[in-house]
């Protein structure tokens, strides 16, 4: 039985159904109908071993050989980070991730296609700046980059920059034919980074009624579903901006996951989204996806 129904109504297709389903969300995607959001489990798909972490975990343990934090905090990313700002500043935080952060990511052979796609809305939940260099390598002119930035650092009701992929900051609501949205912030141009628990405050004060979301991206998801690729949702951080940046698109919602994987909380998360889930090793999908080549790694999201 390749099509499963959860008794918490969460929808896991795998084998034939899976690959079929693929086929059209590369369709979908071809004719700018869906909206790829990519996290960090890309990484991956270029090298077993990514030059920067690619888990909220890797990048707690990466701050902590800078600075211990108490035990119980330590695996936390947002908590750790807080940690240190309270203790060191916050120029010292935003140097130690941009330490942690510098190495360049490869572009994966997904990265890569997508780059080629006329999409009008990317999604890049990371901080790496993979995507970014896939855009500039395929030599686009037509894309913007809208980032996320701590308002730690801003006077004003300033939630989010923009950027051509020069790394020159542009105005405001400046358009092109494609938007690579980071919602958390970049390594590239200019460091931003959304990381501490106390750059959340605000923002999950206001995403509910969604004015941290630049207005752009809240048009161009509403006649479009999600394509969540390399994500995970085992925090409820990561649950929340999903959540608020699906909120109003049409749907439909598909999300490549190795389903043994999934916590109970992720489960009921997939399911109360009307998220479908592509039960796929995230290697095996790029690689039907981008349609050349295989992935270095094949293993988890």
């Amino acid at each position: 039985m390749n099509t499963i129904l959860t008794s918490g109504h969460l929808v896991v297709i795998r084998d034939s159904f899976a690959e079929k389903r693929l086929g059209l969300l590369k369709e979908g995607l071809a004719a700018d109908e869906v909206i790829p959001y990519l996290g960090p489990g890309l990484l991956r798909l270029s090298s077993a071993e990514p030059p920067v972490p690619h888990t909220p975990e890797a990048v707690a343990a990466a701050l902590n050989t800078r600075a211990p934090a108490p035990s119980k905090i330590r695996t936390n990313m947002w908590s750790v980070a807080q940690f240190i700002e309270q203790r060191r500043h916050r120029r010292t935080l935003q140097a130690w991730m941009a330490e942690i952060f510098a190495a360049p990511v490869p572009p994966s052979v997904l990265h890569s296609w997508l780059a080629t796609l006329p999409l009008s809305l990317i999604v890049d939940s990371w901080y790496d700046g993979a995507m970014r260099a896939a855009l500039a390598q395929a030599a686009r002119t037509d894309v913007v980059e809208i980032q996320g930035v701590t308002r730690a650092n801003e006077i004003g009701n300033i939630w989010t920059k923009t950027y051509d992929l020069s790394g020159r900051e542009l105005e405001p609501g400046s358009a092109a034919k494609t938007v690579l949205y980071k919602p958390h912030g970049s390594i590239r141009p200019a460091a931003n980074f959304l990381i501490a628990d106390s750059d959340y405050v605000e923002v999950l004060t206001e995403i509910d009624i969604q004015t941290p979301i630049p207005d752009v991206v809240k048009e161009r998801r509403i006649n479009r579903g999600l394509f969540f690729v390399g994500c995970r949702f085992d925090d409820q951080m990561l649950r929340t901006y999903a959540r608020q940046i699906m909120k109003r698109s049409n749907g439909p919602h598909f999300a490549v996951i190795d389903a043994v994987l999934l916590t109970k909380n992720e489960r009921r998360f997939l399911a109360a989204s009307a998220i479908t889930v592509i039960d796929m090793p995230a290697g095996e999908a790029a690689a039907l996806l981008g349609g050349a080549g295989t992935a270095a790694d094949g293993g988890q999201d």
